[in-house]
């Protein structure tokens, strides 16, 4: 087994033919280890723009590179049959990013530029910024940077090309074989299969219609936090700012709750949050728990 370190460089732009914006790569970085985790080689490739005439200001700030850099560069179907050529056996690779931006970016181009909608040297995949937080157990929702996790692992940041694909590329590896451990890689690499590209490109959707059946309507019930029995509703539901929305009121303890409810439809599941806050007499509401 091999491990290909892999960043992106790229340059959000208007194209004519999609009628939207694309973030059109325009560099690519790569180190390759073996399983010893051992550096190999290295990959470094400007990737010429064909869509943008000119980079973005603040792009051109970031990674020091100029038009005259980009225009120079290889062509993206030339620049990507040079990589996977350089990566050799992927079925024998994995890939790792940091954080799947590069991966739904790289699915963009190849789309855009080619016509298709995988990646055809993505086998096997690891998320690193994923993985970080999870050895970290820190909480998913707010994703670490590359330079706090190269802190934290007491690597020093500055010693890198900061955002250029060399550079981050070298940097996401020193700290890939800090937290590596094997049995727990292992189950944050997954196979690239359908269920795959499924799952990383379904756009979840908050559910508007109390009739879809994937609602479960036992949920829209709300049950007294004092006395535990249920509550009488006192309007029907009313869609507002993805959630449902009405009030419920208990009678032995003179108790009104405004409550609610968002269903998200996700990939497999359907996500349920539930907010309930206790209408005072003032007409003042006093935030729960649940918030």
């Amino acid at each position: 087994m091999q491990y290909v370190i892999l960043d992106l460089e790229w340059n959000n732009t208007y194209a004519k033919k999609s009628a939207g914006f694309i973030n059109e790569i325009i560099e690519i970085g790569a180190v390759k280890l073996n399983e010893n985790f051992d550096q190999v080689d290295a990959f470094s490739c400007i990737v010429r723009s064909q869509i943008a005439r000119k980079l973005r200001g603040s792009v051109k700030k970031l990674t020091n590179l100029s038009n005259e850099d980009i225009s120079a560069g290889q062509p993206f179907t030339k620049a990507f049959s040079l990589f996977r050529k350089w990566i050799g056996n992927t079925g024998d690779t994995v890939i790792i990013t940091w954080g799947d931006s590069d991966i739904r970016v790289l699915i963009e181009n190849f789309s855009y530029f080619n016509g298709i909608n995988t990646v055809p040297f993505l086998t096997y995949y690891c998320d690193l910024q994923k993985y970080y937080q999870k050895t970290r157990a820190q909480h998913l929702d707010h994703q670490a940077g590359l330079i706090t996790a190269a802190q934290d692992c007491g690597i020093d940041p500055e010693l890198y090309t900061h955002h250029r694909a060399l550079g981050d590329s070298l940097l996401t590896a020193d700290i890939f074989e800090l937290i590596y451990e094997a049995e727990s890689f292992k189950k944050e690499t997954v196979l690239c299969n359908d269920e795959y590209y499924g799952r990383l490109l379904f756009k979840a959707k908050v559910l508007k219609n109390l009739d879809n059946p994937l609602i479960d309507k036992r949920k829209l019930d709300h049950y007294c936090d004092t006395c535990g029995k249920q509550c009488k509703a006192l309007a029907p539901w009313k869609f507002s700012c993805s959630f449902f929305r009405t009030t419920y009121y208990c009678a032995d303890c003179d108790t009104t709750y405004a409550v609610r409810v968002r269903f998200k439809k996700l990939y497999d599941s359907v996500d349920y949050k539930k907010i309930v806050t206790v209408v005072n007499p003032d007409n003042s509401q006093e935030e729960d728990d649940d918030e």
